[in-house]
Parts: C-alpha cells; structure tokens; sequence
C-alpha cells in the first residue's frame, strides 16, 4: 500500500503550535475528500524526522486526528483515513439562521464597518500578508427585541458585503454567495464575565455570564475566508455539539 506523506510547509515564527500546523492541513485534505478512507499515512517517526519536529509533536497531530474520527490507527498497518461515518466534525452553525428557524425574529445592529489594511496581529488570524485589505466587522444580534450576542470578524476584503446585506442577513450566508466556499472550521470555547463595554451592549451585569466563541473558517485550500470572536449571553444563548462514540472504543 502506498504511504501518503503530507507536503505541509512549517512557519516557526508565528505563535501556532506546530503539532496544529501538522495536524489542521491535513485535516483539510481529508473533509475535503482530497484523502480518501483507507489512505495510508506515513508514520509518527518519518513525519517527525521528514519536518525536522520532535516525535511528541508529530504524535500529538495525529492523535488530534485520530480523537476527531478523522484517522484510525490499524494493528500491523498503521495510521489511515477513517470512514467518513466516523467524522466527529460539527456543521457550522449561523445565529442568525437558528434564530430564525427556531421561530424567533432576528435583527441586526452595525457597530464597526471598517476596509482597512491588515496589521500584524489580523495578518497572523487570516494568515495574509501585512497590509492586505480586510474589512473589520463588528455586529450587535438582537433576538426578538434583545441583545443576545456581539459578532466580530476579520475577512479579507473581497468577500465583505455591504452594510445593507448584513442587517437582513447572516455573514456566512453573504461569504458563500461571494464565492467563499467554506470547508473546515476551528473553534474555541470559553466561559467568563464580560467587561464593561460588552456588559451595556448585551444589558446584563459585570457579573452574569458569557460564551465566548473564537472561530476560524478555510477554504477548501486552506485559505482563511473568516475569522471571528463572538460574545454570548449565558442566559439566552445555547452550545450545542454532537459527539460520536464508538462500541469498540467502550
């Protein structure tokens, strides 16, 4: 059987870990169907030597690979793409559209619609080069009368809609009817108290509690189409996820 080896370029100078770098493009690859089930990967020992990384690292990519159902690692064979029916991968979800399709009336104030050129830091969430023109998003989304979450987003200025589409429309559904086909996302999770400014937007006190959602949505290249930071309220606002087990692993 052929052993696939990933040609993934590594950039030291930027503060994502290296075992992401290793791990997201790859990830990529597979949802896109450009890997397809039973591909044999090449080994955590060839990988760590061929990108000059520790073995910790190259098993840690793969490892997040194999606990998102994406890899399977087989006795005497090795580490190949899973079946696509074991994917752990949650769709991406737009408030705008659950709002909406749970009933609710949806609008949205515009806070910040801003073309700019990218600084270090948004050249580094949208992995662009400093100076790219992007546009600077930040959204206040009512439900039923009440604020429910402040949306903010980075995306490169090709893809930004007019103020217009954005108060009767969800941004992802602007991104693909610009041609931004988004095909994997990354996101990250918290829990907090708001500071004072998100606190009087949202109408709640210092002390109630927020979601917080940090998110990342690419291209079926792996180009960043989207990056966003969004604030929820605790008490109106509902995480959902599906997690998948499988018998053999009980």
């Amino acid at each position: 059987m052929d052993v696939w080896k990933p040609d993934i370029t590594l950039n030291r100078n930027i503060r994502k870990a290296l075992h992401k770098q290793i791990s997201e493009p790859i990830q990529r690859k597979i949802l896109n169907g450009d890997l397809l089930p039973g591909t044999l990967l090449e080994n955590e020992v060839s990988l760590a030597e061929r990108l000059q990384v520790s073995r910790p690292t190259a098993r840690q990519a793969l490892k997040t690979l194999v606990d998102k159902g994406l890899l399977l690692r087989q006795r005497g064979v090795g580490t190949v793409v899973a079946p696509r029916s074991r994917y752990r991968t949650a769709p991406l979800s737009s408030l705008y559209a659950d709002i909406r399709r749970r009933g609710g009336v949806s609008h949205t104030q515009i806070l910040r619609y801003e073309l700019q050129s990218a600084d270090k830091r948004a050249a580094e969430l949208l992995e662009c080069p400093e100076g790219s023109s992007i546009l600077a998003l930040e959204r206040l989304r009512f439900k039923d009368g009440t604020p429910i979450a402040i949306l903010f987003n980075l995306l490169p200025a090709r893809f930004a809609p007019e103020v217009s589409e954005l108060e009767e429309h969800g941004l992802y559904e602007l991104l693909y009817a610009a041609g931004a086909k988004i095909s994997s996302t990354k996101q990250t999770v918290g829990a907090e108290h708001p500071r004072h400014r998100p606190a009087r937007l949202l109408k709640i006190t210092t002390r109630d509690p927020i979601l917080t959602i940090d998110r990342t949505a690419y291209d079926s290249k792996g180009n960043v189409v989207e990056w966003g930071q969004h604030i929820y309220r605790g008490d109106l606002y509902r995480y959902e996820s599906t997690v998948f087990t499988d018998e053999e692993d009980n």
